[in-house]
């Protein structure tokens, strides 16, 4: 058969980055980015970009580590090269802090972020509403230079990409001989996903360069992650909520909270709001599936529901969705050595 055609649908950091691994692991495939959104404009945009993995209570802890290896693995080679700035990607030191001992001190990730440990009495001082945290280096993700530079590599590949909102995935069977399905929260209504839910994000950025270490409350709520222009301040999440409006209250309940911990940030200046629906699921949809109408078949590949963690684990899904792709040629390929016979 000829060169395969595949589209993904969706522009956000799992769309680009699946866009990518296909390329880079099948570079026979001709390949389109479909999306009715690019950056600045995405749902990754307002995303903090932390690597701080998120757990899914339905994929087995094995496989979220191996995700989040490959992933931390891959933007660590960035930040140690001289596209680090370009790409938004750096290492920040910081504290995760606990109201109480945790059931797990250790987290599944633990020996994967850099020099994970248990905080002393004396840093414990800084935050005295706290009694237990630990300290580590991970990776922060600046997210809108992250997404130019995915679209970057992917033009000079050779990828298309065009702004077209897919309404059904059936109708680009035409076009396509394999579809990949990051459409995110579209994924909703594009398959009719009634286990994917929004949870909604409201983070604040700011200007506030002497803040050099990250802070993350233990139950996930509120945080401070210094990027390199900005510090987003965070957060909440609001399930079920479809709402894309800042709420002024909301605002103020972040800027107090993160100020609680951080009480410098009282002088950070430019304060801007931004809200995103994370796509969640019970576990991230990442599989084959195979359409088929009047004897027409075109398989899709699956690859949404990373809710709020999708930053910590995008290249390591994008690598198992760019195998299922080859998975697919490959039976392509042997349907049509079939059909000569």
């Amino acid at each position: 058969m000829t060169a395969p055609k595949v589209a993904v649908v969706g522009a956000g950091v799992i769309g680009l980055s699946t866009a990518l691994c296909i390329t880079e692991t099948s570079p026979s495939c001709s390949v389109t980015v479909l999306s009715d959104q690019f950056s600045p404009n995405t749902t990754s945009d307002a995303a903090a970009g932390m690597l701080i993995p998120h757990t899914y209570p339905g994929t087995p802890i094995h496989v979220q580590k191996q995700w989040f290896k490959e992933t931390f693995r891959y933007l660590f080679a960035i930040s140690n090269s001289a596209e680090a700035s370009e790409a938004g990607i750096h290492l920040v030191s910081g504290w995760q802090i606990f109201k109480s001992t945790p059931k797990e001190e250790l987290p599944f990730w633990s020996d994967v972020v850099l020099g994970f440990r248990p905080m002393s009495k004396a840093e414990l001082q800084k935050f005295p509403q706290h009694q237990f945290g630990q300290a580590f280096t991970t990776l922060k993700c600046d997210c809108p230079p992250y997404l130019l530079w995915l679209e970057k590599r992917l033009k000079a590949n050779g990828i298309q990409m065009y702004t077209r909102k897919v309404t059904d995935l059936w109708e680009l069977h035409s076009e396509y001989n394999i579809v990949v399905n990051c459409a995110g929260i579209g994924a909703h209504q594009l398959v009719e996903d009634k286990k994917l839910f929004p949870i909604r994000g409201q983070v604040l950025k700011v200007l506030a360069p002497w803040v050099k270490n990250f802070i993350r409350d233990g139950d996930g709520l509120t945080y401070i992650y210094p990027g390199m222009h900005q510090v987003t301040l965070g957060g909440t999440r609001e399930k079920d909520s479809w709402s894309l409006s800042p709420d002024p209250g909301t605002t103020k309940d972040i800027f107090d909270r993160c100020c609680s911990l951080e009480p410098s940030l009282r002088e950070a200046q430019d304060i801007k709001v931004k809200v995103g629906l994370r796509p969640s699921r019970w576990c991230v949809r990442l599989q084959r599936e195979v359409l088929s109408q009047g004897g027409v078949k075109l398989p899709i590949v699956h690859n949404y529901g990373h809710g709020s963690g999708g930053f910590s684990v995008h290249r390591g899904t994008a690598k198992e969705a760019a195998r299922l792709v080859r998975e697919c040629i490959a039976s392509l390929q042997g349907s049509s050595s079939r059909a000569k016979l």
